[in-house]
């Protein structure tokens, strides 16, 4: 019997709102650039991604427990769970 492996850190996901939609929270702050971004689907935090100077996504994702991002790219459908390093 072959199953489905579901990720289990999905159980953080829940409906938000991106609390900063013109960019990453903290480079906004900082006045830094950043490359793209990311949606944390457990408390609307909008980083920027690991290719960006500052890497503001995973560090919120592994400071706050909050496993699971979505792209925040027009055009882009797609999570990712930095805990399994996998998407989902």
């Amino acid at each position: 019997m072959t199953g489905v492996w579901v990720d289990p850190h999905l159980e953080h996901v829940r409906p938000v709102v991106p609390r900063s939609p013109e960019g990453c929270e903290e480079c906004l702050q900082l006045h830094s650039p950043w490359v793209h971004l990311r949606l944390c689907l457990t408390c609307g935090h909008v980083g920027c991604c690991d290719s960006s100077p500052l890497k503001h996504a995973s560090r919120h994702a592994h400071v706050q427990g909050h496993p699971v991002v979505a792209s925040a790219e027009p055009g882009e459908n797609w999570r990712w769970c930095y805990v399994d390093e996998t998407f989902v």
